[in-house]
């Protein structure tokens, strides 16, 4: 039910986003009069933010088909080893000589927050060339049967336990701002377990951690309204 209401949506919307797209672009190219009249750069950006809030955003391609290791140019693949339903884990394999050491391994844990893993993009491509990279790559949950379930946060956080047993014993793990609690709080477990697959390390990006350190405006709106 929820996803027909979710198309039909989409379906009402398409009409909006097209014109609201031509407005912007009626009010801000340099080659449109309208560009030059009184609050055109308002008007433009008011359509923009319609069609940037309606709009459907294409996952991109990774785009690393190669990258330096020892200073020498080598192929790049990126291919699923591991397929959940709310997520797959994407190994970005390199073209090596059979007899070169092995790199470290790195786990890095993409955001689950409304975007692509994509956005590590550029994280991925620094390290590919001194690390053996998996990255968890999370599928768009309107795109997941409803039979399948639901991911709530003790999901979250056993998927990524999952995905480190998975890598095995000497995994490094880095997650990026969203995910550093759930992986905190797997690799605690693991931790507690006495896991042998337990990470070699734990890097956390931007995370909140301990959210009454360096406060945002989202903890200061947390903490000055109520619960209801």
């Amino acid at each position: 039910m929820l996803y027909d209401l979710h198309e039909l949506q989409r379906s009402f919307l398409t009409p909006l986003l097209a014109f609201s797209d031509t407005g912007s672009q009626l009010f801000s190219h340099p080659y449109s009069p309208l560009a030059y009249t009184p609050m055109s750069r308002h008007i433009a950006a008011g359509y923009e933010l319609i069609h940037r809030l309606g709009k459907d955003y294409e996952k991109p391609a990774w785009g690393l088909d190669s990258t330096q290791v020892d200073g020498k140019a080598v192929a790049v693949r990126d291919k699923t080893v591991l397929h959940k339903p709310f997520c797959d884990l994407v190994h970005f394999q390199r073209k090596l000589p059979a007899n070169r050491p092995a790199d470290p391994k790195v786990l890095l844990v993409a955001p689950l927050s409304g975007h692509h893993a994509t956005l590590l993009r550029d994280t991925v491509r620094a390290l590919l060339p001194a690390h053996d990279i998996y990255v968890t790559d999370w599928i768009d949950a309107r795109m997941v049967p409803a039979d399948l379930g639901v991911l709530r946060l003790d999901d979250y956080v056993r998927y990524v336990r999952e995905f480190i047993q998975f890598l095995g014993p000497d995994t490094h793990v880095i997650s990026v701002c969203q995910p550093t609690v759930p992986v905190l709080a797997a690799i605690s477990l693991m931790a507690a377990d006495k896991d042998p697959c337990t990470p070699a390390s734990m890097v956390m990006m931007g995370g909140p951690i301990d959210t009454r350190e360096s406060p945002t405006e989202v903890n200061l709106l947390a903490t000055t309204k109520p619960y209801s």
